[in-house]
């Protein structure tokens, strides 16, 4: 079994990941999209804002758990979806989902995913969502989702960003293309002419289920989700994959949040990479956050173990945060903890 290598922190994972895969790889899952601002914004805006320490609170043990739609959490992390995971290692989807279980979070599935759905979701004892790209044809869709239910998925996480691929400028670069075998849902033809009319389709062929819509990132959109019935909605930029110059996730999210305005849960992406990330992001609203590069880089470096240690470490540095910040419980992290750095 692979073993966690005496890492202190997401980054010095990346640094490893990036010595473990070919050039390609690497750059498939670390690049943005045209000239990488939005990529490199999602970190940057972290450091736009400053937390408010309180003290003589008792807060030396703080309770990081939390829950989303229902589902309890270690803590306000959950593993977001990332595409082919099996060029990062041979275990791909199911050593994430069993760190993620061993890490008592949610993994959410990408449709890209190269095992069968059915092989990810008995992998682990943890919940799982599904991230859903609806395909043009709607006939496969349908089978897919049912899958979905049949195997016990809990949530249906639609992502609405990708009308068109972002401009991959390092996969262009690097003349990168995906590896021969993989196959089947590796090669959805995803439906570029998306609207809120497909949400209750999706409801429909995944009755029951909880849907989050991914990839918001304005007031305008959150208010459309709210009004349409979605469950959750997740801010994202897709990773900064897609349009560049897009708001950061932790700019977007306040705008977001104050539109919905508590009527629905209010997740966020982009740019997670330390505890300090993750209560800034609860302080804003967030119920919870997601991350996925970290993961990639861990599984790369150590599989199983590797994403493992990056969730514990987030899980560790979390709770130090909550004790510093004077924070008990994830309740008390609320809006008046930060504050934007002048």
């Amino acid at each position: 079994m692979d073993e966690a290598p005496r890492y202190l922190t997401v980054d010095d994972y990346a640094a490893a990941a990036q010595g473990a895969l070919e050039q390609g790889v690497f750059d498939y899952y670390a690049g943005g999209a045209g000239d990488e601002i939005t990529l490199r914004e999602n970190v940057r805006a972290f450091e736009r804002w400053l937390v408010r320490p309180r003290f003589l609170r008792g807060a030396a043990s703080p309770d990081p758990s939390t829950s989303v739609l229902g589902v309890p959490v270690s803590f306000p992390l959950l593993v977001a979806p990332w595409a082919y995971q099996w060029m990062a290692h041979p275990d791909g989807e199911q050593a994430t989902a069993r760190a993620a279980a061993d890490a008592g979070t949610v993994m959410i599935v990408s449709s890209t995913a190269a095992d069968r759905l059915e092989d990810v979701a008995a992998s682990g004892d943890g919940p799982k969502w599904w991230q859903l790209y609806l395909a043009a044809d709607r006939g496969y869709s349908a089978d897919m989702l049912a899958r979905v239910v049949a195997a016990g998925y809990s949530a249906i996480t639609w992502t609405v960003d990708a009308p068109a691929l972002g401009l991959r400028l390092r996969d262009a670069r690097n003349g990168f293309v995906l590896p021969m075998g993989l196959t089947g849902r590796a090669n959805i033809d995803i439906e570029a002419n998306l609207t809120w009319d497909d949400l209750p389709w999706i409801r429909e062929h995944a009755p029951g289920l909880p849907v989050l819509v991914k990839g918001l990132l304005t007031a305008e959109d959150a208010l459309l989700a709210v009004e349409h019935g979605a469950d959750a909605v997740v801010v994202s930029n897709h990773g900064g994959r897609q349009l560049d110059r897009s708001p950061a996730g932790i700019d977007a999210l306040p705008q977001v949040v104050d539109a919905v305005a508590g009527r629905i849960p209010v997740l966020m992406d982009g740019g997670v990479r330390r505890g300090l990330d993750i209560l800034t992001a609860v302080a804003l609203g967030a119920s919870a956050t997601l991350t996925a590069r970290p993961t990639a880089w861990g599984l790369a470096v150590a599989g199983q173990a590797g994403v493992r240690d990056v969730l514990r470490m987030l899980h560790d540095e979390f709770v130090h945060a909550m004790a510093l910040s004077g924070c008990l419980s994830v309740a008390e992290i609320t809006r008046e903890r930060v504050v934007a750095a002048p």
